[in-house]
């Protein structure tokens, strides 16, 4: 039998909404909106504008994906004002069935949809596809997910890995991390590697090479455009270091869960400075594991390109019975 449900892939900018038919042997998605969450109170009125706007009826059941621990009846988004009952949306949406999950949970899942076409090679390496993957993506945060290779399918799991603690590893590296405490009371590496953290990154570059009044750029799509173009040298270096900094935390991953099935990289800044992190520090980066090194030489690392690996994920987990 076909269900026709609400699947949702919601971060801290941005709510991806779309229908899912969802049978044993087929994943569509039909009618993709998507909303900036500024603009809205809460999921719920974003829900019910993407219902007006598609013309639809409340579907039955649903899927949402969010960028933040999920685990409690109560949800907290990481990266904006946002709570979510449960319960509440459950009763409000008048759903049979709603799951939700995190929403690099749904990103690992749909990893498993997704085609050759949505997948970049970066550098060299070798994909067992039998062994486990890593998925870590930059946007408004920083999501760390997984797939664990069993033998009949693929079990993602999820965590909070992008507030671990960033570890310089050269003089400047130190410099970035004084620059970032002098700001924060603690440095993770999502504070870095996320959109502000470009802003604050350029910010940490321009005062460390410049003694006089400067043009500063203030948002990540300037500098990263400004990057791309060459037209601030500054811009330019800081894509380069936050593609450096990308290949530590994705090397230090993949050597502490063993991705030999690959590392995939995903989220929205990733795709538009390809340019840049292909000639990047940043395979380089990812191959510096000292002893080590040998392991993650034999790693491929991918960017993925698809824009709606999250709302196959929030599918796939509607109707997956490990979930």
């Amino acid at each position: 039998m076909n269900h026709l449900a609400l699947v949702g892939d919601i971060g801290g900018t941005n709510v991806r909404l779309a229908l899912a038919l969802v049978s044993t042997n087929q994943l569509k998605l039909y009618k993709i909106k998507i909303f900036k969450c500024i603009n809205y109170l809460n999921v719920y009125e974003v829900i019910k504008q993407y219902i007006s706007l598609v013309g639809c009826d409340y579907p039955k059941q649903a899927c949402l994906a969010f960028a933040c621990p999920v685990n409690s009846n109560f949800i907290k988004m990481t990266n904006n004002s946002w709570t979510i009952a449960k319960y509440e949306l459950k009763h409000k949406l008048n759903l049979q069935k709603l799951k939700i999950i995190n929403d690099f949970t749904a990103i690992a899942l749909g990893l498993t949809h997704i085609q050759a076409k949505d997948l970049y090679k970066l550098g060299y390496g070798k994909t067992n596809n039998n062994s486990n993957k890593i998925l870590i993506g930059p946007g408004t945060g920083l999501g760390i997910a997984g797939l664990i290779h069993t033998k009949n399918s693929w079990i993602p799991f999820s965590g909070e890995g992008g507030h671990i603690s960033f570890a310089p590893i050269d003089n400047f590296e130190v410099y970035i991390l004084n620059w970032f405490q002098n700001n924060y009371k603690r440095v993770s590496i999502e504070r870095i590697l996320c959109g502000q953290g470009i802003v604050d990154l350029y910010y940490a570059h321009v005062n460390y090479y410049i003694n006089h009044s400067y043009n500063v750029l203030t948002t990540p799509d300037a500098i990263t455009k400004a990057a791309l173009k060459k037209t601030d040298p500054l811009a330019y270096k800081t894509i380069l270091m936050f593609c450096k900094l990308l290949g530590h935390v994705t090397g230090d991953m993949a050597l502490t869960l063993g991705a030999k099935g690959g590392v995939y990289l995903c989220g929205g800044i990733l795709p538009r400075i390809i340019k840049i992190l292909d000639n990047s520090d940043f395979r380089n980066s990812f191959d510096n594991k000292g002893r080590m090194s040998f392991y993650n030489k034999e790693i491929s690392t991918w960017l993925v390109k698809s824009k709606w690996i999250g709302l196959l994920g929030s599918a796939d987990a509607l109707f997956n019975n490990k979930l």
